[in-house]
């Protein structure tokens, strides 16, 4: 660690410890959120979402050749394909901001460009067909299809955007592959491309159904998930399968360890980001540090403020799948404008506090920023038309 850095962490720390009021009632039920929502994402997110997205970046990192990865979905691949791939990927993957995260960092280091794997990050939590069907049927059709058009939207000129905005770095990017295509080729193994893409696919399928949702007013859906842990059982026997007759021992070994270097990576960065926002805006439904009557006042109408307000708030908060839905129904009922509530649901699932430390680690200060900059702007300006209609 830098010098910098630790004369940073030294000074933040003496800064908490000597300015909170650790004697006010809130800082212990503060403090008791952040340990509960850490315990909530615990139990529900790391084992079923975390682990097999790790074990798929690993897969990508290991298994899929980075020449491919350049040929789809680098700077200079074909931009009607990567971004459309890119930008629907969430319908398939249905995934939260921090699950995304691995899958993300193994397609950007195995040489994806920073266009379609920001329209990939954006879209894998943003266009969930679930979570757009329930908004539509609880917080009515208008800002259900708002949320989906808009999410499509969204990731393919979030992508476009930075693909421009950092052109120059993309051609540097492009230089070094082209260094390293010998070296690529050299990686390839005696695997044919079917039986990777079929072993990537089994693993995606176990994330998917794994952490299928239950919602008894779709009947299909609630069929799949009376039988998920079957389907789930029945792909973790062919995954199995796959390991045992495909792989050499060695290959497996890097596997895990690739996979094991992401978690290492992500998971000390998640934690620390669900700890602060615990502690500042609590779980879903209950109150930490900042008051939610602050929030509630502060969204109301469709002014600027309200909807930059509300890109903000859902930009920091942490939403496991679906939550947000329960949430913008109690924020509406107290008075929540449209426009604002449109906003916090562009913002909300692609992003949150530990989602961006990670993104931080991946791409640098300065892209995060851009990125970041790009998911509020866009969402404040959506919302403010989407009020000025509805």
């Amino acid at each position: 660690m830098k010098r910098r850095s630790k004369i940073f962490i030294i000074v933040a720390v003496f800064i908490f410890f000597y300015f909170i009021p650790f004697s006010n009632y809130k800082i212990p039920q503060a403090v008791l959120e952040s340990l509960l929502m850490a315990q909530d994402y615990a139990r529900q997110h790391v084992l079923l979402c975390l682990i097999p997205a790790f074990f798929i970046a690993g897969a990508i990192a290991n298994f899929i050749s980075q020449e491919n990865v350049t040929k789809y979905f680098g700077a200079g691949a074909n931009k009607f394909l990567s971004y459309t791939v890119a930008s629907v990927s969430g319908t398939i993957l249905a995934v939260c901001s921090c699950t995304v995260l691995p899958l993300f960092a193994g397609i950007y280091k195995r040489g994806a460009g920073i266009g379609p794997a920001t329209a990939f990050l954006y879209s894998g939590p943003a266009i969930n067909v679930l979570a757009i069907i329930l908004t539509a049927r609880v917080l009515g059709f208008e800002l259900g299809l708002a949320r989906a058009i808009g999410a499509i939207i969204f990731s393919i000129v979030i992508g476009l955007s930075m693909h421009f905005i950092f052109h120059e770095d993309e051609k540097k990017k492009n230089i070094d592959t082209n260094r390293n295509l010998f070296t690529w080729k050299q990686e390839q193994s005696e695997r044919t491309l079917w039986k990777t893409t079929f072993y990537l696919a089994i693993m995606v399928g176990i994330l998917i159904f794994a952490n299928w949702g239950k919602d008894e007013s779709i009947k299909i859906w609630q069929i799949i998930y009376d039988f998920k842990w079957f389907i789930t059982g029945i792909l973790l026997i062919a995954l199995s399968w796959m390991l045992i007759k495909w792989f050499k021992k060695e290959e497996l070994v890097q596997w895990v360890n690739s996979s094991w270097g992401f978690a290492v990576q992500i998971l000390p960065l998640l934690l620390g980001g669900i700890l602060v926002a615990g502690f500042l805006l609590g779980r879903p439904g209950s109150e930490a540090l900042i008051p939610k009557i602050w929030i509630e006042n502060l969204v109301g109408g469709n002014s600027l403020w309200s909807n930059l307000f509300a890109s903000i708030v859902g930009a920091l908060m942490y939403f496991a799948t679906l939550t947000e839905i329960p949430i913008l129904q109690g924020l509406l009922g107290a008075g929540m404008g449209k426009g604002p509530a449109l906003a916090l649901l562009l913002a909300g699932p692609a992003l949150s506090l530990p989602n961006m430390l990670v993104i931080r680690s991946i791409l640098g200060t300065k892209k995060t920023l851009v990125f970041i900059s790009l998911v509020v702007t866009m969402a404040t300006f959506s919302g403010m038309i989407f009020g000025y209609f509805f």
